[in-house]
């Protein structure tokens, strides 16, 4: 029995190291196209993904929210983008589009914004999940990530070690 969940454990093991190394490269990533080359957002395959960060989309956003956004300028009414506005990202529904010029609102807001172009807009929002930039935040600290992988690379190592001695035994 003992020999089973030592083989089930190493290879939660494994696959806990190989998911935290994804989030490393991830971040990396992240860290070099937001901060060493000045982009507004990081493309993933024509994706991207925010945090919402006021409640002017409340109740179809929340603050925490992240959302996933599809990189395109083929929006239509009633769609939520997010859009380059004055140094800012905003992501608001559209309310009305005449020609190349769009009106968006935020549903939780009481007037429009004030009209844009398609191209201040990055693209449409496809996906929400729901409080996830809490756990991001502390994910994303490299200070826990590095905490992180050494604790799991230290239980593997543990396990290891236990398995060897077993082994030495018989």
């Amino acid at each position: 029995m003992y020999k089973i969940f030592e083989k089930i454990a190493h290879i939660l093991l494994n696959i806990i190291i190989a998911f935290v190394f994804i989030i490393v490269l991830i971040v990396g990533y992240n860290y070099v196209n937001l901060q060493l080359m000045n982009k507004d957002y990081t493309n993933f395959f024509g994706y991207t993904t925010f945090e919402v960060s006021t409640g002017s989309m409340a109740p179809t956003l929340n603050v925490y929210d992240v959302v996933l956004v599809e990189i395109t300028k083929d929006v239509q009414v009633g769609d939520i983008i997010t859009y380059k506005y004055e140094n800012e990202l905003i992501t608001h529904r559209i309310m009305e589009i005449d020609g190349d010029t769009l009106i968006t609102k935020g549903d939780a807001n009481n007037t429009e914004d004030k009209s844009i172009t398609k191209d201040a807009v990055i693209g449409k929002v496809i996906s929400v999940y729901p409080r996830v930039g809490i756990w991001a935040k502390v994910f994303t600290e490299p200070n826990v990530l590095i905490s992180v992988f050494i604790t799991l690379v230290l239980i593997g190592l543990a396990i290891s070690k236990d398995k060897k001695e077993e082994e030495q035994k018989n």
